[in-house]
């Protein structure tokens, strides 16, 4: 890595092969002499729901330390801005294994290189969880974000899913529900801080392993998030627990359609593994380079 490149803030967008979609992610590659309080003010310029910095760098063993700032607060582990920066390491370092090293645990992620030289990323993440939700703070959510029980999909109950860190799942029962998506953004934040959830993971099931989905992030600041790597590996270990997984353990999640940022993230779930592989559904993309 040259020195400009590394005390540069890149701009990569994940998760969809479309120029308007994807979710973008900042990536600051030599964030050794950055405290706190640079990394959360880096992170409110560039105004991304997360910009990922790379603390320590041992390029020889291919491990990397990451931390994640939203605009508003520290989030202990992003999967988008995971394949952004695995991304720009490899295009640096040459593709192949990495770890990176998170505030959650080691997080593995394959890289590799196209036949055009385009460059891929697959993150496995930590061991998922989920548990049911109460139903005094499922009524919270309910009523933050103005919708009833009844709007519910019976089939896929409320639950509180990890994938490195945790968020509410609630599925509907139609797409007209989840289209129509305007909430109490101060007193869904504030739920979600005491509750210590990252994002909302709304979804609606199309078809046996396919899914919309639409993800409010009022905690970071940012009305949705329009790819959200880490509720989808929280998703995944949700269907896992309900039996919900389809034959041949593929998973895709269709997200940002209604911000017009469309998106897909492609799980990998196997029954036998508490974990869940993440593949890009498109390419990461270098959309800019500030100094």
């Amino acid at each position: 890595m040259t020195s400009e490149t590394s005390s540069a803030i890149l701009r990569y967008t994940a998760f969809s092969s479309d120029p308007s979609g994807g979710n973008p992610a900042g990536v600051v590659l030599d964030a050794s002499g950055f405290d706190d309080a640079r990394m959360l003010a880096v992170a409110a310029e560039v105004g991304y729901s997360e910009t990922a910095f790379v603390t320590v760098r041992d390029a020889e063993r291919r491990r990397f330390a990451v931390r994640y700032f939203s605009p508003l607060a520290e989030v202990d582990f992003c999967g988008h801005a995971t394949v952004a920066t695995a991304v720009a390491l490899a295009e640096r370092v040459g593709p192949g294994e990495l770890v990176f090293e998170t505030q959650v645990g080691e997080i593995p992620v394959a890289t590799a290189a196209d036949a055009d030289g385009v460059t891929r990323a697959t993150l496995t993440s930590v061991a998922t969880d989920s548990h049911p939700v109460e139903d005094s703070v499922l009524d919270a959510a309910l009523a933050a974000l103005g919708w009833q029980r009844s709007e519910l999909d019976p089939g896929l109950p409320p639950r509180v899913a990890f994938g490195g860190v945790w968020h509410l799942v609630l599925a509907v029962a139609s797409r007209a529900r989840l289209a129509d998506l305007s909430y109490d953004f101060d007193g869904l934040a504030g739920l979600m801080r005491a509750r210590g959830w990252t994002t909302l993971q709304l979804v609606w099931q199309e078809a046996p392993g396919r899914f919309h989905s639409r993800n409010p992030f009022p905690v970071g600041g940012v009305v949705e998030d329009p790819a959200t790597g880490a509720a989808a590996a929280a998703f995944g270990g949700y269907l896992r627990a309900l039996g919900r997984v389809p034959e041949g353990g593929e998973v895709v999640i269709r997200q940002g359609e209604d911000m017009g940022r469309p998106s897909t993230l492609t799980l990998a779930v196997d029954a036998a593994d508490p974990r869940v592989r993440q593949r890009p559904g498109g390419l990461p993309r270098l959309t800019s380079l500030c100094p």
